[in-house]
């Protein structure tokens, strides 16, 4: 993901809003990791479902248990439908929002069905199954803490629609042993979210700080975009996934018109010149694409997921336009253009090396054509 146009491009730090959301969807990928945990939940809620139907043949039990046991396999299809999207696909935070969503839907309704139906088995006149649904209950809530506990409010939400009927119902009972079992069942739930925060709290600071190492060795110092060794691991991670569903652009451009900047004002205001073209690059991409700088006044971005090769050149003319409007830079006005070379390609198997090595060659066609141009020759080329 790169920092959207708004935000700094200090060489020191890196934007806060974006290592959030960055954070953020990290998180949101914990749900996907695993679904044995999902499986072993099911087949504990089945067999506590058929033994306690079996024992009171309790219509209620027969409807809200058997809602109960689809919500939960909807719950493992979406996992299995999303999981590979969510552990290796280029994610913005809207996606992660959808995905947590689609996740939570099913979670969270599952949890209201099992307390739903526990409040039910407490209410028939059957210790024997009582025992076994607070087992039930009590494992369902062990498992949110574990698998859940990156997103608390799902893991929170899940927990008291779980336990809190069956506290209710069993301290209604009125006898001390259930009386005690609602308090007990209550302490543990109380306990289970003071656990769970604490422990969000210190994964939240974990992953913080190690995305903030990565994005610090992986970015630029000048423009804070992501360098070379970051546009390679985006490239390895992600392109095969994504090519699958669609062609993959690569762009090489430079600047026509820096050098003289350089010489002429000093490399100050140069760096300032490369930072308000860093903006005007990342505020031309779309979101999930990439723009990095290769050094100097080179930058490469990788477009994703397109359906026809002319969407690579309209970003290419988009990227291009963004750069020829002047720049304002303390009280100067400059004004350069850019040049761009493009490759289409949907191999994702492809080394991205020779993509911008065959990238930059159109690229110093496009330039050679300008110059000639400009010279009053007439060339066949692709300078956008």
């Amino acid at each position: 993901m790169t920092p959207s146009p708004g935000e700094t491009s200090s060489a020191e730090t890196v934007p806060v809003e974006s290592l959030a959301e960055r954070a953020y969807v990290e998180l949101v990928r914990s749900l996907y990791e695993t679904i044995a945990q999902a499986l072993y939940m099911l087949v504990i809620f089945l067999v506590c479902f058929v033994l306690v139907y079996h024992s009171s043949e309790d219509r209620a039990v027969l409807l809200v248990g058997s809602a109960a046991l689809l919500t939960w396999i909807a719950r493992i299809e979406v996992a299995r439908r999303f999981r590979q999207r969510a552990l290796t696909g280029v994610i913005a935070k809207a996606e992660a929002r959808r995905l947590e969503v689609a996740f939570a839907v099913p979670y969270v309704g599952f949890a209201i069905l099992l307390g739903t139906f526990g409040a039910r088995v407490f209410a028939l006149p059957d210790p024997q199954a009582h025992m076994l649904v607070i087992c039930t209950v009590m494992g369902f809530c062990a498992g949110v803490v574990t698998g859940v506990g990156r997103r608390p409010a799902i893991a929170n939400l899940s927990m008291l629609a779980a336990a809190g009927p069956i506290v209710v119902t069993a301290a209604l009972h009125g006898t001390p042993l259930y009386i005690g079992t609602a308090l007990i069942t209550a302490a543990y739930l109380v306990g289970g979210m003071q656990a769970l925060k604490m422990r969000f709290e210190i994964v939240k600071a974990e992953i913080g700080k190690r995305l903030l190492s990565v994005s610090l060795a992986r970015s630029d110092s000048l423009t804070a975009l992501p360098n070379r060794l970051a546009l390679r691991e985006y490239f390895d991670e992600n392109t095969r996934l994504i090519s699958s569903s669609g062609l993959i652009a690569v762009h090489y451009l430079d600047l026509n018109g820096f050098k003289p900047v350089n010489d002429d004002y000093g490399h100050s205001i140069g760096d300032m010149l490369l930072a308000l073209v860093a903006d005007r690059l990342r505020g031309a991409i779309r979101s999930g694409d990439i723009v990095a700088r290769l050094g100097g006044d080179e930058f490469a971005v990788l477009q994703y997921g397109l359906h026809r090769g002319e969407e690579a050149e309209f970003l290419a003319q988009r990227l291009v336009a963004a750069i020829a409007q002047p720049f304002l830079v303390g009280d100067l006005t400059l004004a350069i253009t850019a040049s761009i070379g493009t490759v289409v390609t949907s191999n994702g198997r492809e080394d991205l090396t020779v993509l911008l090595d065959e990238a930059d060659a159109r690229l110093y066609l496009a330039k050679r054509g300008r110059l000639e141009r400009v010279a009053g020759k007439t060339v066949n080329g692709a300078d956008w």
